[in-house]
């Protein structure tokens, strides 16, 4: 495969989590938790390897906009999604805030 193929990004709802692949390979990842119509993110992953390239801000954007379509809400519980919501336009219509309970389910999801 070519070294300039794009990030390829694709939802594995059966491990909770959005993946980022480049040239096949497995680059990162946004981990989410179910919450009734709600989507909490509560961890994104780039590996070191791929570090430096943009590639959780397209993640985000992919794992977002998939999110949107979905017709489910975005709770962005991990601070990278958090700070890349606060600085780019388009989700705030379909934002909830993180509360006690949201971190709460996440935490309860993960044992």
């Amino acid at each position: 495969m070519s070294e300039n193929q794009d990030p390829v990004v694709a939802n594995e709802p059966e491990q909770h989590r959005y993946v980022i692949t480049v040239d096949g390979v497995r680059a990162g990842f946004a981990a989410y938790v179910e919450d009734g119509d709600r989507r909490i993110f509560h961890h994104t992953e780039i590996d070191d390897a791929f570090g430096g390239r943009g590639l959780a801000g397209t993640l985000v954007r992919a794992a977002l906009t998939d999110t949107r379509a979905a017709g489910k809400r975005i709770v962005p519980m991990c601070p990278y999604v958090r700070r890349w919501v606060g600085s780019h336009d388009g989700f705030a219509d379909v934002l909830d805030p993180v509360t006690p309970a949201a971190i709460q389910t996440v935490e309860q999801a993960l044992r």
